[in-house]
């Protein structure tokens, strides 16, 4: 028997809070950091509980796109107790969130020891950027989930979206849904983890785009970045942009002007772009967050899919293995040193 997307989620909901429960009543982590009921009803929002009691207000749907593990980044304070000293943080974490972690204490940012991933198998979010669009100016006063279908209701309208074709383009393809298990750290991650050796990842998505001449290429993102208003929220959203002082914000040197031009546009997404090469967990939250709909995944799949061929690596899934954008090896290819034919 298939299970239907309320059922599923209800199930992930109370398997986490069980788990959260347990480990705060045994005081193996200080905080929790989840998921709860959003303000608006196409939003979830991330909550820190301490205690059992709030335990309860977390929640599991398909709303849930934020990557907790930006909390846990350097530019945010540490978890810290006057008495306690660091304290022990579980994080409720799907396939990406999970993988955000790992990659993280890779490139030596959080320590690993002081982290419980609580996993979950994640089964997609919704795209609620092109729900939102396709409802327009009306106001959006209930959305629920039922028979596979996200379902959104205002005052004098009623509209069923089916989520195979509303869910984020990366959760479509995801290969990682549950977060990866770390033999090195065995009791690193309670719930339900997975044991990941090689990521076999087609890239059909890009297919599409990759077919497109050197010209539509360019056509095409320069289309796509046109509506960019710079409002930066892909960078807030994004677990690997953790630097204390932007490119984009320094102003000496001034790499490059801060205007809405489309150049000054492409160059902040394109430099942006390369920041993330070998480092992307594919959690969409960069696009999912973007008030103009635009898909950014397109760039760091395409950048994802040259990591994986050149260097056959796979970001978060192993913390001693170094990104090769930061890494150096005698036999790396040097193609790209030499004149093309």
């Amino acid at each position: 028997m298939i299970m239907g997307l309320e059922t599923e989620n209800k199930e992930i909901e109370n398997n986490l809070r069980e788990i959260a429960r347990g480990l705060l009543k045994e005081k193996k982590v200080d905080v929790i950091i989840g998921y709860e009921k959003g303000s608006l009803p196409l939003l979830s929002q991330p909550i820190i509980i301490d205690s059992e009691e709030n335990v309860d207000k977390l929640i599991w749907n398909n709303l849930c796109y934020v990557n907790l593990a930006k909390y846990l980044v350097p530019r945010i304070p540490r978890f810290i107790d006057p008495e306690k000293g660091n304290l022990t943080v579980g994080v409720i974490s799907k396939g990406c969130v999970g993988r955000a972690l790992i990659h993280l204490a890779s490139e030596n940012k959080i320590n690993l020891d002081e982290i419980k991933i609580i996993g979950i198998p994640c089964n997609g979010v919704v795209n609620r950027q092109r729900i939102e669009m396709e409802i327009g100016e009306k106001e959006i006063l209930e959305v629920s989930v039922s028979d596979n279908n996200v379902i959104v209701k205002g005052k004098d309208f009623k509209k069923d979206f089916p989520f195979d074709e509303y869910m984020n383009e990366l959760c479509k393809g995801c290969k990682i849904r549950k977060p990866p298990l770390i033999s090195k750290y065995p009791d690193l991650c309670v719930g339900e983890c997975e044991e990941y050796s090689n990521i076999a990842d087609d890239f059909t998505d890009i297919e599409e785009f990759e077919s497109k001449t050197p010209k539509e290429k360019w056509e095409f993102i320069t289309d796509a970045l046109s509506v960019c208003t710079r409002c930066y929220a892909c960078r807030e959203a994004c677990p690997m942009c953790y630097c204390n002082l932007c490119f984009v914000d320094q102003n000496k040197p001034i790499w490059f002007g801060k205007t809405t031009d489309l150049p000054d546009i492409i160059v902040f997404h394109l430099i942006r772009a390369m920041h993330m090469a070998g480092r992307c967990v594919a959690c969409g939250a960069c696009s999912l967050v973007c008030p103009m709909g635009i898909d950014l995944n397109l760039i760091n799949r395409k950048l994802e899919k040259i990591v994986k061929e050149r260097f056959n690596f796979t970001s978060g899934l192993d913390p001693d293995t170094k990104p090769p954008m930061v890494d150096f090896k005698m036999e790396d290819a040097q193609e790209f040193m030499l004149e093309e034919d």
